[in-house]
């Protein structure tokens, strides 16, 4: 038992570093091609077709970039695709969504004083809103709306304001963050898969058999990549938030999460508006830093942090009932409750790290796993050993933890 939770642990780090790994190539990309066709100069030599180029340097050598807006005359001996990188994105996220919160659904995913539902609502509950999702954000861009950009964004920015509250009805804070971004990563992964690449294929095939492709496809595709892009930034907060309580463990942390998504676009104007060769409009960076103050300032405001559960689960109560427990539960409040409290008296802290506390019996024993990996099997914590845990102590948290597991 003990040694398949070490398993686990390694599983998850695996996928976790391929996540990052498809990540970095999707929206690296995403953003050079995002940049190159801003860039594009229209001039009057290109071929027929050819909507700009781009000259660029790079690597010791220079790139001459030309864009056909629907096609060129005739369909290429060579042409690369970009697909993977989403969906290896995707689908490495999903497993780490699966292996974190569906696997560790009583620790990390529900709160029972949130709403008390069993662990497989709860999974049903995170399916049903990523497919849901996906499904209104395309009829809204398939309906007369999705002709009016500015009013298309805005009802979109509304839905996903909707659903940051949502997800902290039902969630801890932590899975609603982690929900959010894995939400807005599906619509953009989806955008991909069900619009992007089949336009693309309908123009190539169109280009084999001799037709003149459909301006439509790419325009089409274009909305859908332009939406992407401003999407990006605030998946990746909510990606890293689960190492900030901060963040996402406060009162206000979907208005956070809201404010999070008004970044992503400020950010990306910035970006977009100067590669456009348009000028530099530095005032989104003093929105952006206003913004973030405002995150500041309302992650200050009294928090409402994980408190105790409507009961431990049978998975948590055999390592509260195991006879080493006692022991270890002086341990952890000696050597780990000056960080890893509502309120931490270490200096610089505000929050628990992780909202992980121990403060009571049932915290401890939800945890059994994170202390035995971190404080057992390995000296990860206390970081720097700064309260000065001893072998023989190690050794009582891996005897406790081992031991219980081995009972079950």
């Amino acid at each position: 038992m003990y040694e398949y939770a070490i398993a686990w642990e390694w599983l998850t780090f695996a996928v976790r570093w391929l996540h990052v790994i498809t990540a970095i190539a999707w929206i690296g990309s995403s953003f050079y091609f995002i940049a190159l066709d801003l860039g594009l100069v229209r001039r009057p030599h290109l071929p027929p077709g050819a909507y700009g180029e781009e000259w660029q340097v790079h690597g010791g050598g220079f790139y001459h970039i030309q864009k056909y807006l629907v096609a060129p005359a005739a369909m290429p001996e060579h042409l690369t695709w970009f697909k993977w990188e989403s969906y290896v994105t995707w689908l490495s996220g999903f497993a780490l969504l699966c292996l974190v919160y569906y696997g560790g659904a009583d620790l990390f995913l529900i709160d029972r004083n949130v709403l008390d539902v069993s662990t497989p609502v709860a999974i049903l509950i995170s399916l049903a809103s990523l497919g849901l999702g996906w499904i209104l954000y395309d009829l809204l861009c398939k309906s007369p709306l999705g002709k009016n950009t500015w009013g298309l964004m805005i009802v979109l920015y509304f839905i996903l304001v909707a659903m940051a509250w949502g997800y902290t009805q039902v969630f801890t804070g932590r899975a609603a963050f982690l929900h959010l971004g894995a939400f807005t990563a599906t619509i953009m992964s989806a955008n991909v898969f069900f619009i992007i690449m089949p336009n693309q294929r309908v123009v190539v095939a169109d280009l084999i058999a001799g037709r003149i492709p459909d301006p439509k496809y790419g325009v089409i595709a274009k909305q859908r990549s332009t939406h992407n892009n401003y999407l990006t930034l605030p998946v990746i907060f909510f990606m890293l938030s689960n190492h900030y309580p901060l963040a996402f463990a406060t009162a206000f942390n979907w208005i956070i999460a809201a404010l999070v998504f008004l970044m992503g676009v400020t950010i990306r104007h910035w970006f977009n508006t100067t590669h456009a060769r348009k000028g530099k409009p530095t005032w989104t960076w003093l929105v952006t830093a206003l913004l973030f103050i405002i995150i500041m300032w309302l992650s200050t405001v009294p928090k409402v942090l994980t408190g105790e559960s409507a009961g431990l689960a049978p998975s948590a109560q055999r390592f509260a009932s195991n006879d080493h427990f006692p022991a270890v539960r002086d341990l952890v409040s000696t050597r780990c409750s000056m960080c890893h409290a509502a309120e931490p008296v270490w200096e610089g802290l505000r929050a628990a790290p992780k909202d992980v506390i121990f403060e009571s019996e049932s915290q401890i024993a939800l945890h059994a796993r994170e202390i035995y990996l971190q404080a057992g099997r390995s000296h990860a914590m206390p970081p720097g050993n700064v309260t000065g845990m001893t072998k023989e102590e190690r050794a009582l948290i891996t005897a406790w933890f081992e031991t219980a597991a081995e009972g079950s």
